[in-house]
């Protein structure tokens, strides 16, 4: 639940004058709650509080549960319109787009520095990164001689499709390429929120619980992966990673689990590998997109 928005106070981050050119134009108002319902149902200790168990699945004082599923259509709904023109922004240019998900600390950035580094000179990649505050991330990319834009959402606590639009404008990402979208750290709302990618990533280090997807449940209910990182430090810890991708799996039975190390290697082949087919597939879908809009032109011309 989204107590406070802060996402008209958005940032993007950047250091050179040019005309922004989005994919769409709107209007964007963010006078409003976001409610996200999360109603998952357990075994409890009878002193245990329980404020996630009404119809809309969160409480806030204040407003019914009708009103906060109310809000939360409303809010969703418009960033879902959004979000779709961003899909198709995308899929005319053949840009993979992921979507990158964790709780602060996991490794997102580390990982995506490592990833941006073995893929140079094979394909074009841009990186577009979401924090509350500081280009810290941002500069990091950018050192690894990839394009990256910083949005700094403010008090918000999750990117949305306006802002990666907006995001769009600055950044340009090429043609065939891939988009990697790092979100702020948090693996609660940015569950809800589509950004027009192609899937969602959620990034789990072993130094975090092995039950974190069953205490977040939406997050890797839309999660199409889960990578493990941080696996060079298993033999220190009571990390159990068999348990780890059996609440996963509890979870969203389809999601494919990697186990990657940023610092030794390890996995990263299988990753690349996976990102690369990806954006194949993108490709792929644009030319058949390319080929339909030409077999219609050329039947037109013959009428």
């Amino acid at each position: 639940m989204c107590t406070v928005c802060g996402c008209g106070d958005a940032k993007v981050e950047h250091s050179h004058d040019h005309d922004h050119h989005h994919p769409h134009d709107h209007d964007h108002h963010h006078d409003h709650d976001h409610g996200h319902g999360h109603g998952h149902h357990h075994h409890h200790h009878g002193d245990d509080l329980h404020f996630g168990q009404g119809i809309a699945g969160v409480h806030v004082p204040g407003l019914s549960q009708s009103r906060i599923i109310q809000i939360e259509q409303d809010i969703l709904g418009h960033n879902k319109s959004l979000a779709e023109v961003n899909r198709a922004w995308l899929a005319e240019r053949g840009i993979f787009a992921l979507n990158l998900v964790s709780s602060p600390g996991s490794g997102k950035t580390t990982l995506l520095c490592k990833t941006v580094e073995d893929l140079a000179g094979r394909f074009p990649v841009s990186v577009i990164e979401g924090d509350q505050q500081t280009s810290n991330d941002a500069d990091r990319i950018r050192a690894t001689g990839a394009p990256a834009v910083q949005v700094n959402t403010g008090k918000g606590c999750h990117l949305d499709a306006h802002m990666v639009a907006t995001a769009f404008g600055t950044l340009k990402p090429a043609e065939d390429s891939v988009l990697f979208i790092e979100n702020v750290g948090n693996l609660v709302c940015p569950a809800a929120f589509d950004l027009g990618e192609a899937y969602k990533v959620a990034i789990l280090s072993v130094t975090e619980g092995e039950d974190k997807p069953l205490k977040y449940p939406d997050m890797f209910a839309a999660a199409s992966m889960m990578i493990l990182t941080k696996v060079d430090l298993l033999p220190h810890l009571d990390f159990d990673v068999a348990k780890c991708i059996d609440y996963a799996r509890r979870v969203n039975p389809e999601i494919v689990v990697l186990q990657v190390s940023a610092k030794t290697g390890q996995g990263m082949d299988e990753w690349l590998a996976w990102v690369a087919e990806g954006r194949r597939q993108a490709i792929a879908a644009k030319v058949a997109g390319l080929k339909a809009k030409l077999v219609a032109a050329e039947a037109a011309l013959s009428k």
